[in-house]
């Protein structure tokens, strides 16, 4: 059977399309990418959906025309993946704009724009949407939904596995190995904090807009650090809850950015990016420790995704941090960084299509199996 998955993660700056075929037993399918495409959104766009992503109040006019645009695009980046709709099912992420954690007795949230009906007139197909809204009702975080997946897309080996993934915020997933006294355990996933998110609103700020991210990890590259400020910056009480747990741009986002840049005090441009690059790279290292630490679980692999993985300093910096570890590109295994989501929500649609139940209480924290999605006919 064949899937399409769009997915725009939280740094917005388009969505990836992937054409899949699965075949085979869904918790270990065959499964082979025929097609990938991507589609970048508009300055005027991206510009739009992270200020409102980061509180700017529009109308609701300016709402439903932004939900329209974002729905378009969408089709238009299916159509060039997919030009002879050979898909049965589309699955479709849609934009996030807002995402609310977990917190003692209050309850999680998660905003995704995207109308799935117009969606699938449009293109004629079945699309499912809305993956986290399910989820979320049922006491989890919505989040992060790429480690559902990992497990039936990648195997296990003969230890502990770990997936990264490096977008705006990053997110981890843990597989147990497939043999030994750990074989039965559960998968676990959880957000880590912020990979990419503080990094290009900084770049963005200091460049007065011509920059958009570091290329190669070239600023930091060229600065230094300030160590002290990062082991202070460790000890942020997120950083320490034990997961599930998950986060946005809502949190790490450009109060966040101002608040350090002001601790930070009157630095270069390449030592803040330094900075910030370097914390990146910490937060997973402190959790990789606080993974050993908590539940003696050591990684012997960690395949490493996503836009981040493009910047050199960022990969440099986590190989320095988590010695011990084999870390390398999620690519090396035939799975292309930039469409792993794209991949993941393709999965998901034809999960849902079967009417596949996951059960996520050891990654997002959600009480009972969810069919994730909500289905829409054209």
């Amino acid at each position: 059977m064949r899937a399409l998955g769009l997915m725009s993660g939280t740094s917005a700056d388009g969505i990836d399309a992937v054409l899949v075929e699965f075949k085979g037993n869904p918790s270990k399918p065959k499964w082979k990418i025929l097609n990938t495409g991507s589609y970048e959104y508009p300055a005027s766009t991206r510009e739009k959906i992270i200020q409102v992503g980061q509180g700017l109040k529009i109308n609701s006019k300016d709402w439903l025309e932004l939900a329209e645009e974002i729905t378009e695009l969408n089709a238009f980046a299916a159509r060039d993946c997919d030009p002879n709709s050979t898909a049965e099912v589309v699955g479709c992420h849609g934009q996030t704009l807002f995402h609310r954690s977990v917190k003692k007795s209050k309850r999680g949230g998660s905003l995704q724009i995207l109308l799935g009906p117009l969606l699938a007139n449009i293109l004629d197909q079945i699309v499912i949407y809305d993956f986290r809204s399910k989820d979320i009702a049922s006491g989890g975080h919505g989040a992060p939904l790429v480690a559902l997946v990992d497990e039936a897309l990648l195997g296990r080996l003969y230890g502990w596995r770990g997936v990264l993934n490096l977008g705006g915020i990053a997110n981890l997933t843990i597989i147990p190995p497939k043999t030994g006294i750990d074989k039965t355990s559960k998968c676990l996933g959880w957000d880590c904090g912020p990979a990419n998110s503080l990094i290009d609103l900084a770049i963005k700020e200091s460049t007065n807009s011509s920059l958009t991210f570091d290329q190669n990890g070239s600023f930091a590259s060229r600065g230094v650090p300030k160590l002290e400020i990062i082991e202070k910056w460790l000890g942020d009480p997120f950083f320490h809850l034990e997961p599930p747990r998950s986060t946005g741009r809502e949190q790490f986002g450009s109060k966040d950015l101002q608040k350090r840049k002001k601790q930070l005090g009157d630095i270069s441009t390449e030592d803040l990016l330094s900075t910030l690059t370097t914390f990146s790279a910490s937060i997973i290292s402190q959790d990789l420790d606080n993974l050993f630490r908590l539940k003696n679980i050591r990684l012997i692999e960690l395949l490493v995704a996503g836009g981040g993985t493009r910047n050199l300093f960022l990969m440099n910096q986590l190989k320095k941090q988590c010695r011990g570890v084999h870390i390398r590109q999620i690519n090396e295994i035939g799975i292309p960084s930039q469409f792993r989501e794209a991949l993941v929500f393709a999965t998901l649609s034809w999960w849902h299509y079967l009417g596949k139940k996951i059960n996520p209480k050891y990654i997002t924290g959600a009480n009972k199996p969810i069919l994730y999605g909500v289905r829409v006919d054209p």
